[in-house]
């Protein structure tokens, strides 16, 4: 596997950041970014260190699918640490064998920074050799479309209040 870096800057204090990419008051603030990479991602479980979570999608054919994960480390509003370590084929999980060589002990990490002005979203994923062009283009739309709904959402927010 290819570790791959992407970073972005968004002007939002990082609790924002943080609640909002990993969709911790609303699911769906997770699932508006990540459909960057499947219109139907979301995930099921829990965020909190050492839960088992599912990063789900449903692919052309209407079966579920995703992969299969831990948290490894998790400290708000600074640090996420994600082990992906299985494939979920409809129901079945898939820990062992070709499948799941390619992504098992794969990591993904965030990382939150806090600014005077914003916040610095750090992300580390291990990628397979295989997946490296798209998760390159990919990676970055995602981002770019959580810095803009976090961006939009405080807008109306502002607007509402006054």
């Amino acid at each position: 596997m290819e570790n791959l870096y992407f970073e972005i800057q968004i002007e939002a204090p990082v609790s924002k950041v943080y609640k909002t990419m990993l969709g911790l008051e609303n699911k769906e603030t997770y699932e508006a970014w990540t459909s960057i990479f499947n219109p139907t991602s979301s995930f099921e479980g829990s965020w909190e260190k050492g839960s088992k979570i599912y990063f789900v999608g449903v692919d052309e054919n209407g079966k579920k699918g995703g992969m299969i994960a831990k948290i490894e480390e998790h400290i708000p509003n600074k640090f996420v640490s994600i082990m992906h370590y299985g494939i979920l084929d409809g129901e079945n999980e898939i820990t062992e064998g070709k499948l799941v060589e390619e992504w098992a002990g794969g990591h993904e990490n965030y990382t939150f920074e806090e600014l005077d002005n914003g916040t610095i979203v750090n992300v580390n994923v291990d990628v397979s050799p295989e997946h490296l062009d798209y998760f390159k283009t990919t990676y970055p739309n995602a981002l770019e479309k959580l810095k803009n709904d976090i961006l939009s959402k405080i807008k109306t927010d502002s607007k509402i209040k006054i």
